[in-house]
């Protein structure tokens, strides 16, 4: 019974929290652009401040990832993201294409749902905050249950931030207590306009299932092919950061190494120097072990350092170890180092060149990353153009980690933390997200021409078709009486 009051608890909480930010959002849609982008300020500058913290608190309580890099990610929200929407116009006005005679007009879509993961709960929580008020909508979020604490700190500061400098009460807000049926409640609502869903694929498609639209994110089974003629110092390093960073929980970090057979024991060396491990069999063996469960990844390792899963099958590795690799021949969703890991654990394939290099990725994509990110280490722009061509992808990185890259911490992408994976990931967009898709934008059209009817022939009535029909027939007897009065004449 317990289990019901709360979830009936939770379904009412979803149910107060939009009324409340339904009544704010209508005080913030009157704001203009100077008393957004003051308020945004504001919270930019709160949430770097409180970056450190509020990292602390999501280690300590989802054990996922580290401290440190939890951080990097909250300033990347505050500082990135803000230098990235801070000159974006979003109120009023837009743009004036003065040739066409078109205005463009800002609307907020109005309230949004969003979805916080348990991976990435604070970073998450900063960025939604921004552009949802940037673009002048409210939003209430749900968090993930084993998350909730720091989620609930980071609305807390957002929100304080936000009304410090001018917002109403409710903007943003988080529920106290998130269960299934108030998080389906939440996305479903009448008053809910849009979904920000970030999370597992079941929650994915909850969101999508709402009959609201949703911004949703696919997996990320990202693999990363290094060419023979790729700089495999720096290939090694950018693969090993962007992997290791917070112990392989962006869904954009690579997920397999795939290198041409020419230069595959130098490329090795170098990932060594940069502090890969490379598994014996018995090791690979005991390690793929724990990454699936009935089927699905084992959250116990999600997040975890290389220690950390050592320990788990009673192996010892150095504290200087960032990745463990497993080299591998097979793909397929059933095959642990082939599917995504989110765990400091790369796969490693061997091809004879870079076409077959071309099959490998898109194998593994279909394995559950279709849509999302690849990465290739190449100077040869040739075959870069083909990688870009054929993959089912929606971000290529090229020589730099796809988890920086594809967020847009080192690639000139959009800055973000939600991710689109278009239609190949059954996502509605393949952008990264930001304002410009929480708007509704209207179109002012001048007319600057008259229509050209000279070729516009008017359709006849069936009266009338049938009338010309008629008098082509009495033509017709006439002629035969005539033909006919001539031939008795000459007779």
């Amino acid at each position: 019974m317990a289990l019901l009051d709360f979830d009936l608890l939770s379904v009412q909480e979803a149910r107060n929290l939009l009324q409340k930010a339904k009544e704010a959002q209508k005080k913030l849609a009157k704001l203009d652009q100077e008393q957004v982008d003051k308020i945004i300020k504001n919270m930019a500058l709160k949430a770097e401040k409180d970056a450190q913290q509020l990292a602390k608190m999501a280690t300590e309580e989802t054990g996922f990832g580290n401290e440190f890099d939890k951080m990097t990610k909250n300033l990347f929200a505050a500082k990135e993201v803000y230098e990235a929407i801070k000159d974006m116009k979003t109120v009023g006005i837009i743009n004036i294409d003065d040739q066409k005679q078109v205005w463009e007009i800002a609307e907020p879509v109005g309230i949004i749902a969003g979805i916080v993961p348990s991976t990435n709960p604070t970073s998450t929580i900063i960025f939604k905050s921004l552009i949802a008020i940037k673009s002048r909508n409210a939003i209430v979020f749900s968090p993930h249950p084993s998350a909730l604490k720091c989620s609930l700190e980071a609305a807390k500061i957002m929100a304080k931030a936000a009304e410090e400098a001018g917002a109403p009460a409710n903007v943003i807000q988080c529920m106290e207590h998130p269960s299934l049926p108030g998080t389906n409640e939440l996305m479903s609502h009448s008053i809910t306009d849009l979904i920000l869903a970030t999370g597992g694929p079941g929650m994915v498609k909850a969101a999508y299932s709402s009959g609201k639209p949703a911004y949703g994110v696919g997996p990320g089974n990202v693999p990363v092919y290094v060419h023979e003629s790729a700089d495999l110092d720096l290939a090694a390093r950018s693969i090993i950061e962007s992997k290791s960073f917070d112990y392989g929980t962006i869904c954009a970090s690579e997920q397999a190494v795939i290198v041409d057979k020419k230069i595959k024991q130098a490329f090795i060396h170098q990932l060594q120097k940069h502090g890969a491990y490379l598994l014996s069999e018995t090791e690979k063996a005991k390690v793929a072990s724990v990454i699936l469960r009935g089927g699905s990844l084992n959250s116990r390792i999600v997040g975890k350092s290389p220690r950390a899963i050592g320990e788990m099958v009673g192996l010892s590795f150095p504290e200087n170890i960032k990745v463990l690799i497993g080299e591998e021949k097979e793909i397929g969703k059933n095959i642990p180092f082939a599917v995504e890991k989110l765990s400091p654990i790369l796969a490693l394939y061997t091809v004879e060149n870079w076409e077959e290099g071309c099959d490998v990725s898109i194998q593994l994509l279909e394995v559950g990353g279709l849509g999302h990110t690849l990465g290739i280490h190449s100077q040869d722009r040739e075959v870069i153009k083909a990688f870009a061509l054929k993959k089912p992808a929606s971000r290529i990185i090229v020589n730099s980690g796809t988890t920086f890259g594809g967020i847009g911490a080192t690639t000139g992408i959009f800055p973000s933390l939600t991710l689109g994976c278009g239609s190949y990931g059954n996502n509605i967009t393949s952008d990264n997200i930001g304002p410009q898709h929480l708007l509704n934008i209207k179109r002012v059209a001048f007319g600057i021409r008259e229509m050209n009817a000279e070729h516009v022939q008017p359709s006849k009535t069936i009266e009338e078709e049938n009338k010309i029909l008629s008098n082509i027939a009495i033509n017709q007897e006439e002629i035969v009486k005539i033909v006919k009065r001539i031939l008795e004449e000459i007779k």
